[in-house]
């Protein structure tokens, strides 16, 4: 296999860093790669402390002397560093956690500690060759900045931080990038597809439908990045999706022949106000009102995000019997704290989660009552991952059930558009 600069024929290495090239050439091998090609930057998921195994891979190569070779950002942590008081869980677990991290920061990586490396300052451009793990990471990064990056796991993340290097497959290729699957939107109201539900609910709709297949989604004119954050992030958890195109808005899509590369799609699906309210209330697993907590931030609340959560809550407060956690990075706590209005928040009712994520580790106190979220990935995983009982809504219907103290929809958001009342009939998945 050819090496390409980083690890070419005859390069001598350090034990450890010779071990992680072997390691990243069986991979390569797996995938039916011929080449290792070099990137510009890393992000690892395999951080989070997952087991004795994790925690003994990332000792082993941290007190070998293994060293990052290219910038490298730290995903979400097993515990919050900066609020530690909020973890809920057994005492060797943060042992455990702690301790990851602190192996993962003496390799070089540097402690961002989220799952949303694309909100830092310093980002892939257009057509970069990286090394994201993390699935809202690599989806947003293949899809929005036009970055370049397969779908890395734990300790292969790592090998190619150290290495410098990734297999020539698939995403990082012209060919692979490719749309597969037409998604024609129809029927939606303007109104509807500027709700943040409806980018949550179209990704879990997406995931479902597609799997690991690259979408191109026709009908959506514009969207902001959080919007398109909210779509992968869901597309990722039901599904396998680490790609896609919307046409008009996607880097990669300014039209609909150059998503395709000029090839007609392998299939296409209709989706309209139907199939996006079913799969809305799929993501509820709950009809009590009760309400005991909300969680938002999955993933990491953007600064922009936390600017509509001030607008909403406008100086009103959560009701004193719920919960409500925003989980962030610490750049943009940093952010809103030098800005003055973090305080403002918490004198509210908010309560801010750094370095992790709600479901993931345990930090609700399991009060009596369904936990709201505007995050389809956190209603995804949250029933099993922690048994609660979830409500799935806006960021709006999110903030005003808080300050009620009780779960409250705007029934109006999924409304077929006038003259359009047929719209989404066609099947799911079918080929026209």
């Amino acid at each position: 296999m050819d090496g390409g600069t980083n690890g070419g024929p005859g390069a001598s290495f350090p034990p450890v860093t010779t071990l992680a090239h072997r390691l990243l050439a069986r991979y390569a091998a797996i995938t039916g790669a011929t080449r290792l090609i070099p990137i510009t930057r890393a992000h690892i998921d395999g951080c989070l402390y997952h087991g004795p195994a994790s925690l003994d891979f990332a000792r082993t190569m941290a007190e070998s002397g293994a060293q990052v070779t290219v910038p490298t950002t730290l995903n979400v942590g097993a515990i919050d560093l900066l609020h530690p008081k909020l973890f809920r869980g057994k005492p060797e677990i943060v042992a455990a956690g702690r301790e990851m991290m602190r192996h993962y920061s003496a390799m070089g990586c540097r402690q961002t500690w989220t799952c949303a490396p694309y909100q830092l300052v310093e980002r892939p451009a257009l057509g970069e060759q990286i090394a994201w793990a993390e699935s809202n990471a690599i989806v947003f990064a293949n899809s929005v900045l036009g970055a370049r990056t397969e779908r890395y796991g734990d300790f292969i993340d790592l090998c190619a931080a150290i290495t410098g290097t990734v297999p020539e497959v698939g995403l990082h290729t012209d060919e692979g990038r490719l749309g597969r699957v037409l998604v024609e939107i129809r029927g939606v109201r303007d109104a509807t597809m500027r709700r943040d539900t409806f980018f949550a609910t179209l990704g879990h709709l997406l995931g479902k439908l597609v799997g690991s297949a690259i979408p191109v989604v026709d009908g959506v004119e514009q969207a902001r990045e959080d919007d398109l954050k909210a779509l992968g992030a869901a597309a990722a958890s039901s599904g396998a999706v680490a790609m896609f195109h919307m046409v008009g808005v996607t880097p990669e899509a300014p039209t609909l022949a150059a998503a395709f590369g000029g090839r007609a799609p392998g299939r296409t699906i209709r989706i309209g106000p139907r199939e996006l309210a079913a799969a809305a209330a799929e993501l509820t697993s709950t009809k009590e009102t009760a309400l005991g907590a909300v969680s938002i931030g999955t993933p990491h609340f953007s600064y922009d995000e936390f600017t509509r959560l001030r607008t909403l809550l406008a100086g009103r407060t959560i009701a004193s019997r719920l919960e409500f956690f925003v989980s962030t990075g610490r750049d943009i706590l940093a952010r809103i704290d030098d800005e003055g209005w973090g305080a403002e928040l918490r004198a509210c009712g908010v309560q801010v989660v750094t370095d992790t994520c709600t479901y993931l580790t345990p930090i609700l106190t399991g009060r009596p009552g369904a936990v709201m979220t505007n995050s389809a990935k956190w209603a995804w995983y949250a029933p099993n991952n922690l048994g609660y009982q979830v409500a799935f809504g806006s960021l709006e219907e999110c903030v005003e059930s808080a300050v009620r103290g009780a779960v409250w929809r705007d029934e109006s958001q999924w409304d077929v558009a006038p003259g359009d009342q047929a719209g989404g009939r066609s099947n799911q998945g079918a080929t026209s």
